[in-house]
């Protein structure tokens, strides 16, 4: 055996078989038109007359050897003229009754021939007179009618009540099979009964294109084991794929068989050889037959297996010695292909009923779960949503959320995830178990990525929404038939694609890939997505639903607010003017306790007027309109000095704008408003005396916003996650981070109103409101550190606040 190997294969990998010989070609044998080579196998012999009036067009050059007629006599003559009038209608016929010709349906699956028995009349190839029968089968081709002429065999005519019990007994064990291997195995024994091979061996390709692997086999004494080996992709290029795909067998008699050539070489009409897809006499490529006598194949036969119209693997069949198969055989074994990928694809469809049925118990008992009735649910732990797919880890994005369950989300997935889902049909299911390979990664790439290499997803929507469960990479021993990284050897007959066999194992690991996706287990994912697109909907019918209920309250809220205010102020004047003439009008005969009782009721009434006004203007602000524009903060700024800036010179505060501020779009008054009562309130805070000379920056900074998830490439910026801020910060007295809340919220205040030049509690409170008018965000960080480092003050307060961007403005 061998030394072993380590590797992997991928398209690389596979690719790479196409550069490891000076000598031999691997790419120009993936590209050699094997259906166009312009030649049959020498025991018989081909006429193409054409379908209306019977005039040969095409003849091979072995017609006098087989026919008796040489091939120029017989071209462009009626055909009939050898097989007579009678036998051509019958051949037509034969033609017609083909359901599935390749004109007909060219890309459509097999093609089908009849077959039939002719007699010719006449003078053989050595000269003997007399009638012979011939076995002919018949195609439409086009415009054509193909007849391959094959001498009957020896033995007397074919007996079908002697040939039917040994199909019906191999077809009766077939039924008996209870999965893919033991149906292939059962298949293998019986065709080798009927055939005669030395060598018979079930295949299955790994995917379309990918390399295939033993999995049935039955062999004479002494030859070596081929069981579960694998074998390269380029043992059977794409070409041969697209052959077999189209003919359910296809049989080669002699390695060492000379080639009958085609009279003309070339079709007037197409300026090529006559295609010869659907033929049974079709010659060979040279490197095949080298390939099969380096491996000591005299002849050989192919059973295609198929499964819903795609390749799925094939009974290869190899002699030691010559061989040829009658008609009758060859349909016999055709037709145990036919009925074999009927039996695959029942045992597979059992195997993926029985499957679905498990999986939709889970997801029944996942769904009773969902207590809430919210799709979220699905995320907890011990909901049972990563083992319904048997996956590492699942993920739901929905807006800004994202909720994971299982293994922690790899870091290189959720840019990924946001990508695919937008490619997606919605409600789509897409799977991939060779994910490095889909974004054309090596295995080494991908881990560094943290990429996993299997992937199924849902998208909900096109605003990225989306269910995604992944796998880990699960790396799969093989042992080869040949050197994945170098097929080509020089063998005993030359450098074509040997050595092969279990004298020749290589051991190599398959990395990039995880479990597959089953069938079912797509099914069942496309079942929760209708179940969770039906819960979302109802989510946003009922969201919108109290979004609409909130706003019409906010609405009631804030007329309430204005007019409450504003009939409140008349009565309340009405008071203070009573009680201010009282004191006029009577205040020499009214005895001290009265007077300051009568100076309370004036002061708390102005106090409850100047209260109502900041509630008034409140109110306002839900239901005035803003008139956003591009604009500079700086000359905002400046117009907020003319108010604020007397309040800071009064305070020794001192104004510092490190930097130009930038360009940003909002209603002209409001931020002025924001800006002034950020200002005052610096000032009002300002640190003690003594504790330093007092600052308030003004500034611009890209920040990420606390608490807010972002997608990846959203509208936060160039550099993914923050936005451009605007804070005034001052290192004033500071505020605790648990009264930070507080001091948001209307008429809230941390001192007594005669302290730190009074005030209602409405400043903060107002600010907030322009910001989220404007769509913004705003929040506070205490202590903050000032950014000179001599300054000295207090731990200071920074007020943070977010404002839309013009698109002209953003980096």
């Amino acid at each position: 055996m061998s030394e072993d190997v380590q590797g992997w294969l991928t398209p690389r990998a596979v690719a790479a078989e196409a550069g490891v010989s000076q000598e031999f070609d691997l790419s120009q044998c993936v590209r050699e038109p094997i259906h166009l080579l312009g030649g049959v196998q020498s025991y018989g012999a081909l006429i193409a007359a054409r379908w209306d009036d019977a005039v040969v067009d095409t003849v091979s050059r072995n017609a006098a050897e087989v026919l008796g007629r040489a091939a120029e006599e017989l071209l462009g003559r009626p055909v009939t003229e050898l097989i007579g009038g009678e036998q051509w209608a019958l051949a037509r016929e034969s033609a017609e009754a083909v359901t599935d010709s390749v004109a007909a349906a060219p890309q459509e699956g097999p093609a089908s021939s009849g077959v039939l028995p002719l007699t010719l009349d006449g003078e053989d190839g050595e000269g003997q007179h007399g009638s012979r029968l011939f076995d002919v089968t018949v195609h439409r081709n086009g415009d054509l009618l193909v007849l391959e002429f094959e001498p009957r065999a020896e033995g007397g005519p074919f007996v079908f009540q002697n040939f039917y019990p040994r199909v019906r007994r191999a077809l009766q064990k077939l039924q008996g099979a209870t999965d893919v291997t033991e149906c292939c195995a059962a298949a293998v024994r019986e065709i080798r009964t009927l055939t005669g091979y030395d060598r018979v061996v079930a295949y299955r390709f790994d995917g379309r294109d990918g390399p295939g692997q033993v999995i049935a086999e039955d062999r004479s004494e002494g030859r070596e084991p081929w069981l579960d080996l694998w074998f390269p992709a380029s043992d059977i290029p794409p070409q041969a794929r697209r052959l077999y795909a189209r003919n359910w067998i296809r049989v080669i008699g002699d390695v060492d068989d000379r080639t009958a050539g085609l009279v003309p070489e070339l079709r007037a009409d197409t300026g090529e050889p006559l295609d010869l897809s659907a033929s049974v006499l079709r010659t060979v490529s040279g490197y095949h037959l080298e390939y099969l006598r380096n491996i000591g194949v005299a002849s050989s036969m192919s059973v295609s297996l198929l499964h819903e119209g795609e390749l799925w693997g094939l009974i290869a069949c190899h002699g030691d010695e010559p061989r040829r198969l009658s008609p009758e055989v060859r349909a016999a074994c055709e037709f145990f292909g036919i009925a074999l990928s009927l039996q695959l694809a029942a045992v597979a469809g059992r195997e993926e009923a029985d499957e679905l049925a498990g999986n939709r118990r889970a997801l029944a008992t996942l769904l009773a779960r969902l207590t809430s009735g919210a799709p979220d649910d699905l995320m907890r732990p011990g909901s049972g949503l990563v083992g319904l797919l048997d996956a590492d880890g699942a993920v739901l994005l929905r807006g800004t959320e994202t909720l994971t369950a299982g293994a922690p989300l790899p870091d290189a997935l959720s840019g990924l995830l946001a990508r695919l889902a937008r490619d997606g049909a919605v409600g789509e299911v897409w799977s991939s178990d060779r994910l490095p390979e889909a974004l054309g990664l090596e295995p080494d790439e991908a881990e560094a990525e943290g990429i996993p290499a299997g992937l199924l997803l849902l998208p909900f929507n096109r605003d990225g929404d989306l269910l995604a469960w992944w796998r880990r990479e699960q790396p799969a021993p093989r042992e080869w038939a040949a050197d994945p990284s170098r097929p080509v050897r020089t063998g005993p007959g030359g450098e074509r694609l040997t050595p092969r066999g279990s004298a020749a194992v290589y051991r190599a690991t398959v990395r990039g890939r995880s479990a597959p996706w089953s069938p079912a287990q797509r099914v069942v994912a496309g079942e929760l997505w209708r179940e969770v697109s039906g819960l979302l909907t109802r989510q946003v019918v009922a969201l919108e639903a109290r979004n609409t209920e909130l706003a019409r309250t906010n609405e009631d809220l804030d007329s309430f607010a204005h007019a409450a205010a504003h009939d409140l102020k008349e009565p309340l004047r009405g008071i203070s003017n009573a009680a201010a003439f009282i004191v006029e009008d009577a205040g020499t005969v009214l005895d001290a306790t009265s007077l300051r009782r009568l100076t309370t009721v004036r002061r708390l009434a102005e106090r409850m007027d100047g209260l109502l006004d900041s509630l008034l203007h409140f109110s306002r602000l839900g239901q005035v309109g803003l008139e956003r524009e591009a604009l500079s903060v700086d000359e905002v700024l400046d117009d907020a000095l003319v108010v604020a800036g007397g309040r800071l010179a009064e305070q020794g505060v001192t104004l510092v704008r490190p930097a130009a501020l930038p360009r940003l779009r909002a209603d002209r008054e409001r931020l002025r408003e924001v800006l002034e009562n950020l200002l005052v309130n610096a000032a009002k805070y300002a640190a003690d005396e003594g504790a330093g000379e007092r600052r308030v920056w003004v500034e611009a900074v890209r920040t990420a916003v606390p608490g807010q998830a972002r997608e990846e490439g959203g509208g936060a910026g160039a550099d993914g996650g923050t936005v451009t801020a605007l804070v005034v910060r001052d290192n004033g007295i500071g505020i605790p981070a648990g009264q930070q809340a507080d001091v948001l919220q209307l008429f809230r205040r941390l001192h007594r109103r005669d302290e730190r030049g009074g005030g209602s509690g409405v400043g903060l409170a107002v600010v907030k409101r322009i910001v989220e008018r404007h769509g913004g965000r705003l929040w506070l960080e205490s202590p903050a550190a000032a950014p000179d480092a001599d300054c000295g003050g207090g731990p200071g307060t920074a007020v943070w606040f977010t404002l839309e961007e013009p698109p002209e403005a953003r980096p």
